[in-house]
């Protein structure tokens, strides 16, 4: 009896270290091994700048390991909570479909749903004469991701900091068109899905700052059926845009048929992707053609 109450006991320990592995809290955090699609690894960063931590996921590509001297585009994922467990797994069907490239996918997540944890609303506004309390941490959070986060990321991972790519829905997309007029530079390829242009919408009409590379890339996908507040926005933000002369980016617009605000973020993934490895994409289809040859994965 005495042996039977030892491994009981025994087995209770190791089950609750084990669960200490994999809480977002805990010392103990290790990849998330058990999902392949998804395996890769976490760190807490605790922001200086903010004065708050973000939880950090991160997806390898395949081979990642064995390919110890390739460097691979980086995808930023904001809002993380949601986003980085729908894209970072989509992306590995989209290299065995679409020929796309591997990434590593970088997941910035609050840890929560809750107003008092996920604090997007205000990390994803600027300060204007209609802002509530909980707006205005945009210029925060970018100086957030330009000395913090892809300094460390690049440091830890072999990631290529000339094909940095960022990916935002919503409010997400609100800052990642805040980042493209900012700091045209930062980011090699932008995706913003169904964004919202509020508050202080005049500044994404305006003129942006200048940037040094003649490479980049800003991607927009307004959902048909999104908030119709919202894709009337898009569409007059596309209008404006499509008529300027010169950008700091190659800019490319799409209209998701059937999609709804939240639904459709792989559809905008997917496009948004298309449009920045598009050369890529292109050079390897007639790479393809020229020898014959076909894919496998």
């Amino acid at each position: 009896m005495l042996i039977i109450v030892l491994f009981v006991t025994t087995c209770l320990a190791a089950s609750n270290q084990d669960s200490n592995k994999f809480d977002p809290t805990g010392s103990q955090v290790v990849p998330l091994d058990f999902l392949p699609a998804l395996k890769g690894d976490y760190f807490r960063l605790d922001s200086e700048i903010i004065g708050r931590s973000y939880h950090i996921y991160i997806r390898y590509p395949e081979g990642y390991d064995q390919n110890q001297e390739r460097h691979y585009p980086v995808v930023y994922l904001l809002d993380g909570d949601s986003l980085f467990p729908i894209l970072a797994a989509n992306h590995l069907f989209l290299t065995y479909d679409d020929k796309l490239p591997e990434a590593i996918i970088v997941g910035i997540a609050y840890g929560g749903f809750d107003a008092a944890t996920n604090r997007r609303s205000y990390d994803f506004s600027t300060p204007a004469e209609n802002n509530q309390i909980k707006q205005g941490g945009a210029e925060d959070f970018l100086a957030f991701l330009e000395t913090e986060l892809l300094p460390h990321v690049e440091e830890k991972y072999r990631a290529d900091p000339q094909r940095r790519i960022l990916f935002g829905q919503s409010r997400g997309g609100y800052m990642v068109l805040y980042t493209a007029m900012q700091k045209p530079d930062l980011f090699w390829g932008r995706i913003a899905s169904n964004p919202t242009l509020n508050p202080g919408r005049e500044q994404f009409f305006a003129t942006p700052a200048e940037a040094s590379r003649h490479d980049l890339t800003l991607v927009v996908t307004s959902s048909a059926h999104d908030i119709p507040a919202l894709r009337a926005s898009a569409l007059e933000w596309q209008d404006y845009w499509a008529n300027r002369e010169s950008t700091p980016w190659k800019i490319a617009f799409n209209t998701t048929p059937n999609g709804t605000h939240a639904a459709n973020s792989t559809d905008s993934y997917r496009f948004g992707l298309h449009q920045i490895f598009a050369e890529e994409l292109q050079e390897a289809e007639e790479h393809k053609e020229a020898d014959g040859t076909a894919y496998t994965n």
